[in-house]
């Protein structure tokens, strides 16, 4: 099986360039889920790898957080013959999750939580968080691509990441790429920021 990073930069997802984080920092190389979750039948090839890692743990459900772990969860469902669940922002500017709709569970309902990237964990925590006032397990957690160094855990819930990547970034003032006079793009635009770099 082609490995995960390389089918990433195949379908255009994982891109290198001179990109703006979101931290404000520069880096050389970006993943662009939308560009997977725009391509279902990548999308679906990608979700085959979650049903591979949890092929060993009984599942009931497979939920997801908002918004690209809805796209993840459904497919990751579809192919598993299971339902899907999504835990969407409790309202705007709130740090928490609920599962809302008239979404119910099974009583001890066996829950995979899948999402895309893991950063600092914050939408899968807020994920358990929705998840706490329902009569589940959580079995597992499947992510795409853990970008965290391996610093985050989850307690006892095995975590299985498809991939991992360590993305190199820099402070602007000490950005080789903007010492080079490179364009700075800012993910989620299609127009250089040369703006942001002062120039």
């Amino acid at each position: 099986m082609t490995d995960l990073m390389e089918q990433l930069r195949q379908i255009g997802a994982l891109k290198s360039g001179h990109f703006l984080l979101a931290s404000g920092r520069h880096s050389d190389v970006y993943l662009e889920k939308f560009d997977l979750l725009r391509n279902p039948g990548a999308t679906e090839i990608v979700c085959a790898r979650f049903v591979e890692a949890f092929g060993d743990i009984p599942v009931d459900v497979v939920v997801g957080p908002t918004t690209g772990g809805i796209l993840l969860a459904f497919e990751t469902a579809r192919q598993m013959g299971l339902p899907a669940a999504y835990a969407e922002r409790a309202s705007e500017g709130v740090e928490t999750r609920e599962i809302r709709r008239s979404t119910t569970f099974a009583e001890a309902a066996r829950v995979l939580v899948v999402d895309d990237i893991l950063t600092t964990g914050g939408s899968i925590r807020e994920t358990l968080g929705a998840l706490q006032v329902h009569p589940v397990e959580v079995m597992g957690i499947g992510v795409l691509v853990d970008r965290s160094n391996g610093k985050v855990e989850f307690g006892d819930i095995p975590l299985r990441p498809l991939a991992r990547q360590n993305v190199e970034s820099w402070e602007p003032s000490e950005c080789p790429m903007c010492s080079y006079g490179e364009p700075l793009v800012k993910p989620g635009t299609t127009v250089a920021q040369n703006a942001l770099q002062g120039t």
